[in-house]
């Protein structure tokens, strides 16, 4: 347990924020908690009747545009940037502009094994709000399982990003994830708030890079 409980923290941040990896389920709004909130980013948690797991849930604003956001979420390759932990992330297969499926596996510290997921990512805007919300329910057969790798079977979640002002967004995320394997509830819940910051943190700075700015998406109305 001991050992367990020295793991580096970054490693267990990534089972609270897979990027979009997910499909969605509401909460109710009363049963959050709020666990942190500093430099503008609100990171809740709830607990579930049905898991060991605690959801989280980040609320944020952003300089940015809806297009941006949506960028980012859609560069898979660079998801190893900006979401700890991440060994790997791979695009595999582009259905469209606003849809694709790609591959990531993220680096846990012994004793733990690396785990590793599928996502199928989608994009929605309501044409009247102009709300976006980025669904990615995860296929966990899509490619093979690795050898020494542990795949996460069951994951749920969503952006939702909404438009506040002139390049101003707001941005909602839920999570639930069952990271399988033998890591105790308890490690995973105690990093709960830690991981989703430092995640958003990063992602601000990431939006802010040169290959993003001005950038418009055909598909999305900003």
């Amino acid at each position: 347990m001991q050992i367990l409980a020295n793991m580096n923290s970054k490693a267990i941040f990534f089972f609270l924020l897979i990027t979009a990896g997910c499909c969605y389920r509401g909460y109710a709004q009363e049963d959050w908690a709020l666990k942190t909130n500093k430099d503008g980013i609100a990171v809740y948690t709830r607990s579930l009747p049905d898991s060991k797991f605690k959801a989280v849930k980040v609320e944020c604003t952003f300089a940015a545009s809806l297009s941006q956001l949506v960028a980012v979420i859609l560069d898979v390759n660079t998801g190893d940037q900006w979401v700890y932990s991440t060994k790997s992330s791979v695009l595999l297969r582009e259905v469209s502009a606003s849809e694709l499926f790609y591959y990531s596996e993220v680096s846990v510290p012994w004793p733990a094994s690396n785990r590793d997921f599928i996502a199928h990512l989608k994009v929605v805007q309501d044409a009247h709000t102009k709300v976006v919300t980025v669904y990615g329910p995860t296929v966990p057969d899509y490619v093979p399982v690795k050898k020494d790798v542990v795949r996460i079977l069951q994951s749920e979640g969503r952006w939702v990003i909404s438009p506040i002002g002139p390049n101003r967004i707001k941005v909602e995320y839920t999570l639930r994830v069952d990271p399988g394997g033998n890591i105790p509830a308890w490690l995973i819940n105690m990093f709960a708030a830690k991981g989703p910051l430092e995640s958003f943190r990063n992602l601000r700075t990431h939006l802010q890079k040169p290959g993003y700015s001005n950038l418009h998406l055909p598909f999305i109305t900003d």
